[in-house]
């Protein structure tokens, strides 16, 4: 067992009726699951693998596997490769508004982190001109970054922002939400039109996000404007479904 990951009391699992006629994968993920909503499992924790846990409750490989299973697909663990089974902070669920996903994962308590994998000028492609109100070839501005909450890296942020924004840097990008670096220079995102979507991860969104090649990805694209109707960026997003959903409310017309 890797010396990092957490060896779970076997008083966790005493009640387990193995004459019951509720499936003891079922009782063990639900074991775990009260442990990780109480706080005795906390963020960042590597659970046991399943080796172990099944040695020592004397259940089957697959039991365990099943019950580890269920915790994946209810946000409340992820399965990193060359890591394990770690608690996570929880399935990050945002309103479909214009906000800054900083912002949102900071407000629910969580540990945002951005690692910044571009900040450069370049020229405007004929798309990124169309979205941003310039000419073809008009130096603007290219961000990357990375974004995880409680060390779990959950979305991969790319925006393009017109020249009048290209003293944006690297270091606030790190420490701050983009629209607040906005905010900063007297530019308030007031109106944006988004596109959601899925796809499948490429190699390097699947290294970046620590997800198994050829995995789902949900993306937005997305295009705000300022309080005086001008283009302030145009992003494409990508995220892992596993810890993000977008929530949203429709109505009859």
């Amino acid at each position: 067992m890797r010396k990092t990951e957490v060896l779970l009391p076997e008083s966790l699992f005493a009640d387990i009726d193995r004459d019951s006629p509720i499936p003891l994968y079922f009782q063990v993920s639900k074991k775990l699951e009260h442990a990780i909503r109480t706080g005795t499992l906390t963020p960042g924790t590597r659970i046991e693998n399943e080796i172990s846990l099944s040695e020592r409750l004397g259940l089957s490989r697959p039991t365990i596997r099943r019950a580890i299973q269920s915790l994946v697909d209810s946000g409340l663990v992820i399965r990193r490769r060359g890591v394990g089974t770690q608690v996570v902070h929880g399935s990050i669920t945002r309103d479909l508004e214009l906000t800054s996903l900083f912002d949102d994962l900071a407000a629910q308590g969580g540990k945002p982190s951005t690692r910044v994998t571009k900040c450069e000028m370049e020229e405007a492609t004929a798309f990124i001109a169309a979205e941003l109100g310039v000419d073809v070839g008009s130096p603007v501005l290219a961000i990357s970054r990375v974004r995880s909450v409680d060390s779990v890296p959950v979305a991969i942020l790319t925006n393009w922002l017109p020249g009048e924004l290209s003293d944006i840097t690297v270091r606030e990008l790190e420490t701050t939400g983009l629209y607040e670096a906005m905010r900063k220079r007297d530019r308030i995102p007031q109106v944006g039109k988004q596109k959601i979507g899925a796809r499948k991860a490429t190699p390097q969104e699947s290294d970046q996000l620590d997800i198994d090649r050829g995995s789902a990805v949900l993306t937005m694209d997305r295009t705000a404007y300022d309080n005086l109707g001008r283009a302030m960026e145009s992003g494409h997003h990508c995220y892992r479904p596993d810890l993000y959903s977008l929530e949203f409310t429709v109505v009859s017309k």
